[in-house]
């Protein structure tokens, strides 16, 4: 499953539409107001499906990961930056994943914990906003591999 990640250019808060292959609406990210970034996911019908949240106050980046549950928001795992020399890292307790990114943080992929590959990561240059392909080897990995990208770019928008 392919999705296209767009950022959208004239927007006050951190606002993204994501596609998929045939270029429809499968997802919305809307930034809200908040000390650190908050990110609302949607669906194309715009049903709350997830949160990514900064959390403020911290030595290295770190980002708070919520699927909406029946009884409010249900905590799922964090990622948080890895202070490192050159490759940059990450530190993810979500599904066991874990990152392998290059130099300039514009391709990585996550893999699952045995190895296999969850999804690939490639930033595409030369447009007005950030725009990314995320590539899922399966669609119901779609959202948490989203929410991954989005606290990534949300990271590197805080530098």
């Amino acid at each position: 499953m392919k999705l296209l990640f767009k950022q959208r250019v004239f927007s006050w808060f951190d606002s993204y539409d994501i596609y998929d292959g045939n270029g429809n609406t499968v997802f919305i990210v809307k930034g809200q107001l908040s000390w650190g970034h908050r990110l609302n996911i949607y669906d194309a019908s715009e049903q709350y499906l997830a949160t990514v949240k900064e959390r403020v106050l911290t030595f290295l980046p770190q980002f708070e990961l919520y699927l909406a549950g029946v009884s409010g928001n249900q905590y799922i795992g964090k990622i948080q930056k890895e202070f490192s020399f050159f490759h940059p890292k990450f530190h993810i307790d979500v599904n066991g994943w874990y990152i392998e990114g290059d130099f300039f943080e514009w391709d990585y992929r996550v893999f699952a914990q045995n190895g296999q590959l969850v999804a690939t990561v490639s930033k595409e240059l030369f447009h007005f906003s950030d725009t990314y392909i995320i590539d899922i080897a399966r669609p119901e990995d779609a959202l948490c591999a989203l929410m991954l990208v989005i606290a990534i770019d949300a990271e590197k928008c805080s530098r």
